[in-house]
């Protein structure tokens, strides 16, 4: 992999990204196959002033020797610098390069619970440090074969691919996503202005309230790439059907051709043309049958389905509806374990509507 791409990666991630300053404190987590973006983005955050920055990377398999062998106890034992980290450090860097996407789809749902509830106060401290930005975080990608696969292409392809959604190859990244930032901060202007939005598609006619909600510009700082803009509907605002035509990927897990029936914002049903065991266990879980967000993708430059909800649900022309978590810096007030985004095409006859206005037909805004 070019050296001087990973360098200007790192600089977009270290300077743009997290904004790191004289005296933070920097937490990167990954795995071991991104050391090489790793070590760059060390060099450039220490030059950037960082007291201290600490990793965690990683190895192969990691997870699921953890699941299968891990005592109860030790599933309650919450990982102590990530604990450290989200609570007490200033910025968070989480690269994903994952050696298997899969390698922990067979762990028991009642393990997999056990380690989700024991880590909540970590997640906890993670939302509520990174909604008023006391820590400020990015999830980015370092592009690995395993993701590659998923995605359906070859390595190289998959590195242009990762490289030029995040804008690497154009001469100045962080001036690209500050244009970005510009043209998304006029939608997030009109949409603060209303206080229902009503999502319109074949299979779907969902309406929520964002009345005293915050519509957020996601312009990069906070996922690279980014290119959405999205808020926290109001818990018992969300009626009537959605559907969501791209397949809904979590924890390994991957379910076809979902729709869920919404009344004053709790699922009452849902279908699935496959997958729908795992979808019943994951609303069997707290918080998970009310809406943590509902947003709209605008990152053109993202075109087609990887697999990967870091781009996927940026995919220019969609909208995405999360199960479970809200974001506190939106109002949200729904708490899980869970935050699952599900999309759906609006390309092709799609419409959204804010307060009884069309603002948005076939994937493009008309505002």
């Amino acid at each position: 992999m070019n050296s001087s791409i990973l360098n200007k990666y790192a600089r977009l991630l270290t300077h743009y990204c997290m904004e790191v300053r004289p005296g933070d404190k920097v937490f990167i987590a990954s795995t071991i196959l991104a050391e090489p973006l790793v070590r760059e983005v060390y060099r450039e955050a220490y030059a950037a002033g960082a007291a201290l920055v600490e990793y965690d990377l990683a190895f192969r398999e990691r997870e699921r020797v953890m699941m299968e062998n891990a005592s109860d106890d030790a599933l309650r034992t919450p990982p102590t610098l990530t604990k450290l980290a989200m609570e007490t450090f200033d910025c968070y860097l989480n690269i994903r390069a994952p050696f298997n996407l899969r390698e922990t789809s067979g762990a028991t749902p009642e393990r997999a619970q056990l380690r989700s509830e024991t880590l909540l106060p970590v997640n906890k401290a993670y939302f509520e440090r990174t909604a008023d930005r006391r820590l400020r975080r990015n999830l980015c990608q370092y592009p690995t074969d395993a993701s590659a696969q998923e995605a359906g292409m070859g390595l190289s392809e998959y590195e242009q691919f990762v490289f030029g959604a995040c804008k690497l190859f154009t001469d100045d990244p962080a001036a690209a996503w500050l244009q970005l930032r510009a043209g998304q901060q006029r939608i997030v202007d009109h949409l603060n202005r209303c206080a229902s939005v009503r999502y319109l598609t074949e299979g779907t006619d969902i309406t929520f309230s964002t009345k005293g909600r915050t519509w957020m510009n996601s312009d990069g700082q906070t996922n690279m790439p980014s290119g959405e803009v999205y808020t926290s509907p109001v818990e018992d605002g969300v009626n009537g059907t959605v559907h969501f035509s791209y397949p809904c990927i979590y924890q390994g897990n991957e379910v076809e051709s979902v729709t869920l029936w919404v009344k004053d914002g709790l699922i009452e049903r849902w279908e699935a043309q496959r997958g729908k065991e795992f979808l019943d266990y994951i609303f069997s879980l707290p918080g998970t049958r009310r809406f943590g967000e509902a947003a709209i993708g605008t990152n053109y430059d993202i075109n087609r389905m990887t697999k990967n909800i870091l781009f996927d649900e940026k995919i220019g022309g969609t909208i995405h509806m999360a199960i479970g978590q809200s974001y506190l810096q939106t109002g949200g007030k729904n708490e899980s374990a869970v935050h699952w985004d599900m999309i759906t095409d609006m390309t092709k006859g799609g419409e959204i509507w804010a307060d009884g206005e069309k603002i948005y037909e076939n994937g493009r805004f008309l505002i």
